[in-house]
């Protein structure tokens, strides 16, 4: 059970939620800074006991119903006093119950009331001294799912700690984290065979997955709310998979069975414990979130992309489902020509109707429409419908993931702000509401109306919570950074980072840098912050090029919350000022998360095998993309409106292994039946001056290149093979003129080089077939010049000899 500041905190809970029922203090409850009564509660109830908090059972019931009464008249006396106008009449009314009224009988009373819940010495020991409870104050057990509802779990800090200490070493007791994530997946699957039916992702992906999700969940146990978040937004990705408490049950059991018998005895009871009500909760949550919210999800995904015209994408399928493939293709070859004809039809009568459409000047998309019906109805001067307009697809596609939605919504807040005038959310959603009905007529019912404006009070709780706080913060920040001395700029770079280093001193690992480098990064990070709410839209896109540069650099997300919190320390330790501080935090925190968000989206497979330089490892990686997307995971990652290239950023980063590895996977010849794949239009889309990037950065990679251009038959005939050069982009550029592939290879003056095969026959063929003719067309007039020279020198030479 809880004791100190938990039981404190759950104490206070109760006791908030006990006044807020109370029909006597209907016109008080509603409080705005919840913070600020929150601390007013624990500090009332901490007079009840001398010293620390003791193990308190807490329950609803904590407070009997005549001892509330007793205190809410005590409270209702202290608010006819006068109280002070700064403050919110109910915080200020407790604040005045605690100085003046700490000895009246009416409080002692409550007080005894609260000292019955506590447990005694042994009584604590007999219930096994701390135990775990949810926000609720119920108490959780280690093998218990609970499903109907999804409260945050608070763990003792000595277990939280014993847990993570146990599941950091179980980590460290493998090579990599891929290969854990591996032996977890293995485990799983080898135990469960009722549940292999659920692993259609290929193994490498879908083990990094599971270790990534389950490490996320365990290094939140320290932060319940943000835990709940993380859970949510991993639930809501399982909301097509039929979670039940008995495979919740399998799936602890073989996480819970790998670990024992990994770590043996190095693992404590106290965290084997811990570790089991955590993967129970997540389980708990996800058949919650699964039965309350998948219907409205997949209703607001599904009419998106019918008002959308969007169509499902297909997302490939590894090894394992060639077989699948290979039967639809069969089955599609024998649907004979009759269906052809009728698809043909089909085809042609839908592109009838949208061109008709077209030419009607009816819009068919959700920004055409909305843009229609916001100018019928009035609203087409209102500048910022159209700023949330363009932040409205992300946001629908993004409704599941919590996280994601905040950061959407406080980057939106950030733009409206910058905008100013009158904001009405509820005029949005009437143009909203009127343009998704018109897009989807023959779908739309009641539960599409209740899905939308479930989605959309959503959007308008959080923007409301952001909306004037922009500009105050702005300004706060901005007269801060402006008015800071060299010497205090100098402090705050230094202090930066000895705070960051105490809180994680893994960390020193990743800043091996010069000092020099380090006092620039932490003068960027003062002007980001400041920027961030400047110019909202630009730093998103520069946030996002930075952190997929980070994905390269392989920087683990988990060091940003702590060097977040170092850096606000050192700005509200230096100034004392908590506006500030606020202000500072939130945009420096929001930053952190887009950053996070973007390097774990960007962080694939790949990618993470190119950092270990190993082209074994870079090829297992490369082998579980579908044959049609395999180019497409090794030459683009992208990340909101920014992209980087795996193949560039091996080159750039040194790891020649790896990009020698992709260029000779890019450019192999894979056939399937009547298909072929061949990379080598897809490279030169995405670099076309990859001739220029190898002669520049890695000379050696180009023989390389150059031989996996060519591709010569196995059969001899006569004594000869048939050699094919794929010489195309090495010729002409997307623009249809003259590549430069040849003076980039000039430029390198490398006699080895340019006599190799492939640019051997490129300059025969250019020369022979377009450079002779005009050579010597060029040279006509000199070779012109020339005879007549010859010949009038022998003709004076003679007429001389004659004189």
């Amino acid at each position: 059970m809880p004791s100190g500041d938990e039981a404190l905190a759950a104490a206070a809970d109760v006791l908030y939620k006990s006044l807020r029922a109370n029909d006597r203090l209907t016109d008080y409850s509603e409080v705005e800074d919840v913070e600020a009564l929150g601390e007013t509660l624990r500090s009332l109830l901490q007079l009840t006991f001398d010293d620390t908090f003791p193990n308190l059972q807490v329950t609803d019931d904590l407070f009997t119903a005549a001892s509330l009464e007793t205190l809410v008249d005590v409270i209702l006396e202290a608010l006819e006093r006068p109280l002070p106008l700064d403050e919110e009449s109910l915080v200020a009314a407790l604040r005045l119950v605690i100085t003046e009224f700490s000895e009246d009988e009416r409080i002692l009373d409550f007080f005894s009331q609260l000292r019955q819940a506590v447990v005694e010495g042994d009584e604590a020991l007999e219930n096994g001294g701390e135990e775990t409870f949810n926000r609720r104050g119920s108490l959780v057990t280690s093998t218990e799912v609970i499903t109907s509802s999804l409260d945050e779990l608070i763990l003792p800090a000595k277990q939280v700690q014993e847990v993570q200490d146990a599941w950091n070493a179980f980590l460290d007791s493998y090579a990599t984290r891929e290969i854990a994530g591996e032996t977890i997946y293995a485990a799983l699957f080898d135990s469960a065979p009722s549940l292999q039916s659920l692993f259609k992702t290929p193994r490498a992906v879908m083990s990094m997955r599971f270790m990534m999700g389950i490490n996320q969940i365990i290094m939140a146990l320290k932060e319940p709310k943000r835990m709940r978040a993380v859970v949510e937004s991993i639930g809501f990705q399982h909301l097509d998979l039929e979670v039940t408490v008995p495979r919740i049950a399998i799936f602890r059991d073989a996480i819970m069975d790998l670990v024992a018998a990994e770590m043996g005895s190095k693992v404590s009871e106290s965290a084997a414990e811990g570790l089991a009500m955590t993967l129970n909760y997540a389980g708990g949550a996800y058949i919650f979130i699964r039965e309350k919210f998948s219907a409205r999800v997949k209703i607001l995904a599904s009419s998106w992309k019918t008002a959308n015209l969007e169509e499902d994408e297909d997302d490939g399928m590894g090894e394992d489902g060639l077989a699948e493939e290979e039967e639809a293709e069969e089955e599609n070859q024998e649907s004979g020509e009759n269906e052809e004809g009728k698809e043909g039809g089909e085809l042609e009568k839908g592109m009838s109707e949208k061109e008709m459409k077209n030419q009607q000047g009816v819009p068919t998309t959700y920004s055409e429409m909305f843009r229609f019906n916001a100018a019928v109805m009035g609203f087409a001067s209102n500048t910022w419908m159209f700023v949330v307009l363009d932040s409205f697809d992300a946001i629908v596609k993004n409704v599941a993931n919590s996280y994601r939605l905040q950061e959407e919504c406080d980057v939106l807040a950030l733009k409206m702000a910058k905008i100013g005038g009158t904001v009405s959310l509820g005029d949005y959603k009437a143009v909203m509401l009127a343009s998704i009905r018109s897009l989807v007529p023959k779908d739309w019912d009641s539960a599409h109306e209740v899905a939308w404006n479930w989605l959309w009070d959503n959007v308008e709780r959080i923007l409301e919570v952001q909306l004037d706080k922009p500009a105050a913060r702005e300004r706060y920040l901005g007269r801060f950074l402006g008015s800071l001395e060299e010497e205090t700029k100098q402090i705050i770079r230094q202090e930066v980072y000895i705070k960051f280093f105490a809180l994680a001193p893994a960390g020193q690992d990743y800043f091996k840098q010069s000092t020099t480098r380090l006092f620039f990064i932490a003068d960027k990070i003062l002007d980001m912050t400041l920027d961030m709410y400047k110019e909202p839209t630009r730093m998103v896109d520069d946030i996002s090029a930075l952190g997929l540069r980070h994905v390269g650099y392989g920087i683990p997300t988990e060091f940003f919350s702590p060097f977040v919190t170092g850096c606000i320390q050192v700005v509200r330790e230096l100034t004392g000022d908590e506006t500030l501080a606020d202000a500072f935090g939130w945009s420096l925190g929001l930053i952190s998360r887009i950053l996070t968000r973007t390097i774990n989206e960007g962080s694939t497979i790949v990618m993470k095998a190119i950092n270990t330089d190993n082209a074994k490892q870079v090829k297992k990686a490369v082998s579980c993309a579908p044959r049609g997307k395999r180019a497409i995971w090794m030459l683009n990652i992208t990340v909101g409106t920014q992209s980087i290239s795996p193949l560039l950023w091996s080159i750039s980063s040194g790891s020649l292994e790896a990009a020698s590895m992709m260029i000779g996977d890019l450019l192999t010849i894979r056939a399937d039946r009547d298909r072929y794949y061949y990379g080598l239009d897809e490279l030169f889309s995405r670099h076309p001056d990859i001739i220029q990037i190898l002669t520049t950065d890695a000379p050696p990679l180009l023989p390389k290149m150059l031989d996996c251009l060519m591709w010569r038959s196995r059969i001899a005939v006569a004594g000869y093979r048939r050699v094919n050069y794929y010489i195309k982009h090495l010729t002409v550029d997307s623009e249809g003129n003259f590549s430069d592939a040849m003076s980039w290879v000039y430029k390198l003056e490398d006699p080895a080089i340019a006599v190799h095969d492939v640019l051997v026959q490129l300059s025969d063929m250019v020369w022979g077939k377009i450079t002779y003719r005009s050579f010597l067309m060029s040279k006509i007039w000199l070779l012109l010049t020339l005879v007549v020279f010859l010949f009038s020198q022998s003709i004076i030479k003679s007429l001389r000899a004659e004189d």
